[in-house]
């Protein structure tokens, strides 16, 4: 059997990395770079890889999802066994490849997402375990829960996020955040953990930082519950957002409809995610 494109899921460990995608520059350590190079030692060819979502410098990822087109004449299956059993021995430590297969028709790891779901983990302990500091954001003072949650719940919906967000040239702010809750729980040890859970159908560049931000500010007492909410659909950033650090911050999972709709799924979200190619115009005499 072959076919034109592997699904791979991965997972990393962002400390070691300046972000997801290559810049060109190879001193600049990446997971798209690492990830691609080794596969073009394994298959003796020239790799380009296409992600889910690009995750910033220092975001670490449990459940990322990349694609990597077949070359006619090559067996996807074959080629699926191959790299399912070589990469976990290849790759370095803080980069995992927990499964390779061969995708579905009209299969698109970016375009083809429906969601992705992110967990940014905080602690206000006073003494917070220092084997999570990598992966923990440590907050001073209490944080109130039940207020960032709420603030959290208001910003739901189809919005323009442009206030959160760091803009990219043609590129839009508008998207539909699913779900944005905030719990309290423990670590391992018993001590306090606030988790942050963003769910969308796609994010702009340190959106979900921002908005983890801006709820820290509600927990923390410096803004009202009502805060958040009232800097949606502005038309720039709100200098008054914090960027929380990277290291607290997980894409945790993506979410894809049903085989059945892949393609009609990747054409929606070209559309939308594309700006349009306009005609050029003619010059006026």
């Amino acid at each position: 059997m072959t076919g034109d494109r592997l699904r791979l899921d991965l997972a990393y460990d962002g400390a070691g990395f300046h972000g997801w995608a290559a810049q060109g520059r190879t001193d600049l350590r990446t997971v798209q770079g690492e990830l691609e190079g080794w596969l073009e030692r394994l298959l003796r060819r020239p790799v380009a890889v296409t992600c889910a979502g690009r995750t910033d410098a220092g975001v670490h990822a449990r459940g990322q999802v990349v694609h990597l087109d077949v070359l006619p004449g090559e067996d996807a299956e074959a080629l699926a066994g191959l790299l399912g059993r070589r990469l976990p021995r290849a790759l370095p430590a803080d980069l995992v490849v927990r499964r390779v297969a061969v995708a579905p028709p009209g299969f698109d790891a970016r375009f083809a997402a429906v969601w992705r779901r992110y967990v940014y983990r905080l602690t206000d302990a006073p003494a917070p375990d220092p084997l999570t500091r990598g992966h923990v954001l440590g907050v001073r003072g209490g944080l109130d829960v039940p207020a960032m949650d709420a603030a959290g719940a208001a910003l739901v919906g189809l919005h323009d996020f442009a206030a959160f967000c760091k803009r990219r040239e043609g590129a839009t702010t508008i998207r539909t955040l699913l779900d944005c809750t905030t719990r309290r729980t423990a670590d391992l040890w018993g001590g306090d953990l606030v988790e942050v859970e963003v769910r969308a159908d796609a994010f702009c560049h340190s959106m979900v930082r921002s908005l983890v931000g801006a709820l820290v500010d509600v927990g923390r007492g410096r803004r009202p519950v009502s805060w958040p909410a009232s800097l949606l659909d502005r038309p720039g950033r709100a200098g008054a957002v914090p960027v929380l650090p990277p290291h607290g911050l997980v894409l945790e999972e993506v979410g894809y409809p049903p085989d059945g709709v892949l393609a009609a799924r990747v054409a929606e979200a070209r559309a939308l995610r594309e700006p349009p190619v306009l005609p050029p115009t003619k010059e006026q005499p």
